[in-house]
């Protein structure tokens, strides 16, 4: 186990993620009356299974997340949450719970013939792993976790209501601004009411602010190529912001304020690994260092020169040398 912190990336040999990999198989997997899961299938079909839980809620998959694991190694899972991505219907938030997404994760277990698997999972993905991991212990071969999000009340006020606002204050007023004033005090719930009106117009307005300052903020460095996916794709969001604020508003659907970290005795003994942003101003460090505390089997892996993305390069580098470890595991 490790907390020292690392070199910086200037100093390190630095993995990078694997060459570009296409699905061998896609398919949609119905979880409900109401919603159908895509997924898609990578790698070695007899590999070690692992599956990538996407972050959000509501933020989907791309290509490159299949370039993390060995494909000679893994069978690869990735899928898309209720009403995320290619999943249908886009952006419902009936039927859209954390414990909903628990029991999709063991349908999908189920539907792959799959006795255990190894979890990967970053930001709200991370949540939904220790979610899932708590709840079946018995199915996680191990995790690997990034960027921790256990979606405690103090970590979403501090980036939607007063903290990250004072390291990023011109994108905290881009964000403000589709808000008045007189709603101020309580920002997440003033987007939730316009994300889940009847104002279509106002919705794309709202949906573009929300998402705009959570990609503004997830580099150590901003970079405008990864805020034009806000701004260039309405459907995704659209999706985003509406299952966030959903998520949020309710406290992701916890039986009590910091759940997950409580009850992390329940994943004692499942060897993990957290890779964590020390500049990560969306998931802050004192929650990965909370998880570490209370879970210190896991190794605990500081990158000095990282905020809270997966494509930073010196995250890749600790993602890709816990995915190659636990090819062994």
């Amino acid at each position: 186990m490790s907390s020292e912190p690392d070199s910086t990336s200037e100093t390190r040999k630095l993995r990078e993620v694997y060459p570009a990999i296409e699905p061998y198989n896609t398919g949609m997997l119905k979880v409900s009356e109401i919603h159908t899961l895509y997924y898609e299938e990578v790698g070695n079909p007899a590999g070690k299974p692992i599956v990538f839980v996407h972050g959000g809620p509501g933020g989907g998959t791309d290509s490159r997340d299949r370039q993390f694991f060995d494909p000679q190694a893994y069978r690869i899972i990735l899928y898309h949450q209720r009403g995320a991505g290619n999943s249908t219907p886009s952006a419902c938030l009936e039927q859209n719970t954390t414990w909903d997404l628990v029991d999709d994760l063991e349908k999908l277990r189920n539907h792959f013939n799959i006795e255990q698997w190894v979890v990967f999972g970053g930001s709200w993905g991370s949540t939904l792993a220790l979610s899932y991991a708590e709840t079946h212990p018995d199915r996680v071969k191990g995790l690997i976790l990034r960027g921790i999000f256990c979606c405690r009340r103090k970590e979403l006020l501090w980036f939607y209501q007063d903290g990250a606002s004072m390291i990023f204050p011109d994108a905290w007023d881009k964000f403000l601004e589709p808000i008045p004033s007189v709603e101020h005090g309580d920002l997440m719930s003033a987007y939730h009411r316009r994300l889940t009106g009847t104002d279509e117009q106002e919705k794309l307005k709202v949906a573009t602010a929300w998402s705009v300052w959570e990609l503004a903020t997830s580099r150590l460095y901003i970079d405008p190529s990864y805020i034009a996916h806000a701004t260039d794709d309405a459907k995704f969001a659209v999706a985003f912001a509406r299952i966030e604020t959903h998520y949020f508003v309710n406290g992701a659907f916890m039986k009590e304020d910091g759940q997950l970290i409580k009850n992390a005795d329940k994943i004692k003994d499942i060897p993990g690994v957290i890779v964590q942003g020390r500049y990560d101003v969306v998931c802050p460090a004192y929650t990965a260092w909370d998880l570490h505390k209370a879970w210190p089997k896991a190794e605990f892996h500081w990158v000095d020169d990282a905020g809270h993305s997966s494509k930073e390069v010196g995250i890749v580098h600790e993602l890709i040398t816990a995915t190659d470890k636990f090819r062994e595991l």
